[in-house]
This record gives structure tokens, sequence and C-alpha cells, in this order.
């Protein structure tokens, strides 16, 4: 792939994000911060980028233009879906937006069935019957805090193991397999939690789900492992998306905050939930490395065709 390819890629990324006008500015915040932080990348100057998109100085014209090759053109598709559903059920703006992707880049029936594959991973509840606000009911027992800890770290280890295959739909699994961490960890403690109250809550701590995407999904592409067929499993151990941990980090604090956010009554006013999130992630990355023999491993057995079965039966 060539990097003006790459380049329309993560700009058709950027316009994505944007294309429904209803981002939360804490949201817009944290693209911004990814786009800087991946601005070193491959050449790319992502900052101004993120500028383009928002002073609507590019268009999808232009940047189906930028796509030749047919790789190119179906990972660019693939990551506006996935960027769109990141957040949830695609609105009426990002469908329409999507149909115009597919009609300017020349895709056939296949790109709508994947469209319709990261909508079913987005649209799973985290629970069979979760209720339509948060209430707190008796739990039967104290939860075990051990059990807790290993669920915490088993949902780790996987998270970062389908930030190692080269599949879309794998980094798409990766936040609603959080969010259903949350929730486990909630009911162990006695509240039933709705898909609002988990998604308040991401973005208490500092998790955007769009913005999550965004970052996950940029340091595989510009890394060289996003989109890799076939042999590219594992191939890119020593790239950026390894190395960093980011979705072995990220569900790793999330968990533990959330236990001692749920296990404390949920009195942690949003500085304490932000420092509390800000310092486990340090902790998770430094894990990272010891745990990283048992996310490769998670990676072989995983089967990326099947990524809904395994949101669903998280």
């Amino acid at each position: 792939m060539t990097p003006s390819e790459t380049k329309a890629i993560v700009t058709l990324s950027l316009l994505a994000a944007f294309v429904d006008g209803e981002k939360h500015e804490r949201e817009r915040a944290e693209i911004k911060r990814i786009a800087e932080g991946l601005s070193q990348a491959d050449g790319l100057n992502l900052p101004t980028l993120y500028q383009d998109v928002l002073m609507k100085r590019v268009s999808l014209a232009s940047v189906a233009g930028d796509l030749a090759s047919s790789e190119s053109k179906q990972l660019a598709y693939e990551m506006a879906v996935c960027v769109c559903d990141a957040d949830g059920a695609q609105s009426e703006a990002e469908r329409m937006f999507l149909v115009d992707v597919r009609t300017s880049l020349g895709l056939d029936a296949s790109a709508a069935r994947f469209s319709e594959q990261a909508e079913e991973i987005a649209a799973v509840p985290v629970a069979a019957a979760a209720g339509t606000a948060v209430t707190s009911v008796a739990a039967p027992n104290v939860p075990d805090s051990a059990e807790l800890d290993k669920s915490i770290l088993n949902a780790s280890i996987l998270n970062g193991a389908l930030e190692l295959l080269p599949e879309t739909l794998s980094t798409m699994a990766i936040i609603p397999l959080q969010m259903k961490l949350v929730y486990r960890i909630g009911q162990a403690h006695g509240y039933q939690l709705d898909s609002g109250h988990i998604k308040d809550f991401l973005a208490t701590v500092g998790v955007g789900l769009t913005s999550q995407y965004l970052e996950q999904a940029g340091r595989k592409l510009l890394g060289g492992l996003l989109g890799k067929m076939g042999g590219g499993l594992l191939r890119g151990l020593g790239n950026q998306a390894v190395s960093s941990g980011m979705s072995f980090a990220s569900t790793y604090a999330l968990g533990h905050v959330a236990k001692r956010y749920y296990g404390g009554g949920r009195t942690l006013s949003t500085q304490m939930l932000k420092e509390a999130f800000s310092g486990v992630v340090k902790e998770g990355q430094s894990l990272q490395t010891q745990y990283l023999p048992a996310i490769q491993e998670k990676a072989r057995t995983l089967d990326a065709g099947k990524v809904l079965s395994l949101v669903r039966g998280a």
C-alpha cells in the first residue's frame, strides 16, 4: 500500500468520524489527541488532516481518487464502517455517507455485507435483558474479588489478542467486549447497567468510543498490520500496535476502575475516576510484556470469521 493510499484511508476514517456532526467536544478532543500522537507515523501530518476534515477542505471524491488498489479501497471502506459503528448503531447521516463511499469506490455487494456484520456487532446488547436505567439491587453474595480479577485479566488478554489480528472486524469487537466486562462487574456488585450508562462511564474515565477505535485501527494501519490476510497474523509483533499493548492496558484499567467504582457504591468523583484510570493504564502497560506470550497464543486460536459469535457469547 502506498503512502498516498494510507493517507487517504486515514482521511476517510476522519470524515466518517465527523459525518453526523454530533460528536461530543471531549470526543473531538480525543480524536485530535490521537491525530497528534500518530503524527510522526509513516510520514503523515495527521494534525493537518484533522484540520482539513473539520474545515471541509477535503471531499470524498478527492479521497477516492487516491485509492488505486482494490485492497486499499476495501480497507478504507471497512475502516469507515467501523468508525461509524464504534459508538453504536449507524445514524441516518452515517448510513448515507457509507452508501456514497461504496459508490465512489465502486465496491460490490460484499461491501454492504461487511457493513451488516459491523452493525450486528455494534447492536449486541451488553446483556440479554438490560434495563433502561441504572438500578441498584441487592447482590446475593459479596463478589469474589479474585474471580473478578481473573475475569478482568482474561478479558484483557482476549482484547490484546484481537489487537493482533489483521481483520478490521476484530478491532471492532474490542469496544463491545469492554462494555460487557463493565456490565458484568457492575452486576457482580448489585447494579444492573444499560449501555447508555456504560458509555457514559467509559467517557468519564477518558475512553471515547470513536476515538478508541481510531487509535487502535490507526496504529495497526500505520504499523502495516491492518488489512493483511493469511500470513499477516503475528507478522508485526515488533510494530507500534503491539508494543503499545493499548487494548490490553485499556481493558485492564477499565475492569479494575469499574471494580473500584461499583464496589465502592459509585462514590468516586469524575476527577478521581480519571486519575484512577490513568494510573491503572500505566500498570496495564507494564504488565502487557509479561502477558504477551498468552496474548499471542490466544490470537493463534481466534477465528476472525466468528467475531460476532465471540461478542455475543462474552
